[in-house]
């Protein structure tokens, strides 16, 4: 797939400071601490098929029960044309779990991945030094049915790519108000995280205070023989498409979408997660396994989208899998 042009951002020189922080994730912002959880159920690449998301959907809510976290692993989007569709059937099954009692929000993630990250460059291409060569590389890459979902007229994209930064201007705030005129998407895609893990560390909020995400106090059994605490060391780290093995997890930036070659070479634990799932295989083809299990690393990928499946696994705080089907 090749990286991706280069996409100058006002805070570019900030945001190359944060990537150099060594030490423990503590930026709610950018990841998501899942906690001691009984269960975390992980979506793979969805690629914007709605019909087999449901499927899924229907399976883990007849397993699904308070003390469980779901994440999906990025690439929601991209690819299939029902983009629209998709979002909203993700944020209808939120507020579905969002009933049950003990649920909060943070026990529901979705990561960014390879095409959220550019559907949000997208929308701030008027930023970028070589605006059409970096939409030419984006519609290579799947971006184009996201553009068209929401109402996005490429040849004028074209053209304000060759026209200068305010006639482009226009065009990526019209795609912006496009999104923002659909109910919960513009929350959605604002609420993406980079990676999430289990594990808590002493700074995490409300979860520490005497009660967990799964909404029992610390050591407090459900019923189950199930006994939740928010605190420990992480285990499971949940990524969209890589890592890069020599780099902190502060400090991986786009290794997250473009760094999948360090993700398969993984063999040992990385940091103190001895367990690591991403949901999208880029190198992936109809021969590529749908589940694909190292020592380390698990890809959840059956090709939604591109002629394959969907993935969905169960995994314990600890990385054990413990449920896997697809649709």
């Amino acid at each position: 797939m090749g990286l991706p042009p280069r996409l100058a951002l006002p805070n570019r020189q900030a945001s190359r400071h944060a990537a150099s922080i060594v030490g423990a994730v503590e930026d709610g912002s950018r990841f998501a601490s899942l906690g001691r959880p009984r269960r975390v159920w992980a979506i793979g690449a969805i690629h914007a098929q709605p019909d087999r998301l449901d499927l899924i959907h229907h399976a883990i809510g007849q397993r699904f029960r308070p003390g469980d976290r779901l994440v999906y692993l990025g690439n929601m989007i991209g690819f299939g044309d029902r983009v629209v569709e998709t979002i909203d059937r993700l944020l209808a099954f939120r507020i579905a779990l969002l009933a049950m009692p003990g649920m909060i929000a943070s026990d529901i993630v979705y990561l960014r991945g390879q095409q959220e990250e550019m559907w949000q460059k997208l929308l701030q291409l008027h930023f970028a030094p070589d605006p059409r060569t970096v939409l030419d590389w984006m519609l290579r890459q799947g971006v184009a049915p996201t553009l068209a979902a929401y109402g996005g007229n490429l040849d004028a994209g074209m053209a304000g790519a060759r026209g200068g930064a305010v006639m482009l201007g226009r065009w990526t705030r019209e795609l912006r108000q496009a999104v923002a005129a659909k109910p919960g998407h513009e929350q959605l895609f604002n609420a993406l995280r980079r990676a999430a893990y289990t594990g808590g560390t002493a700074n995490d909020t409300a979860a520490n205070e005497g009660a967990t995400n799964d909404g029992a106090p610390d050591g407090a059994s459900d019923g189950d023989g199930w006994t939740g605490t928010s605190r420990g060391g992480g285990s499971l780290l949940l990524v969209n498409s890589g890592i890069d093995p020599r780099r902190p997890l502060t400090g991986q930036g786009d290794a997250f979408w473009w760094g999948s070659a360090g993700f398969a070479r993984l063999e040992q634990p990385y940091g103190g997660f001895n367990r690591l799932v991403r949901g999208y295989d880029p190198g992936w083809t109809p021969e590529s396994p749908g589940v694909d299990v190292g020592p380390v690393t698990v890809t959840l990928d059956g090709g939604c989208g591109r002629g394959g499946h969907l993935v969905c696994a169960c995994f314990d705080s600890f990385g054990e899998m413990l449920d896997l089907f697809q649709a």
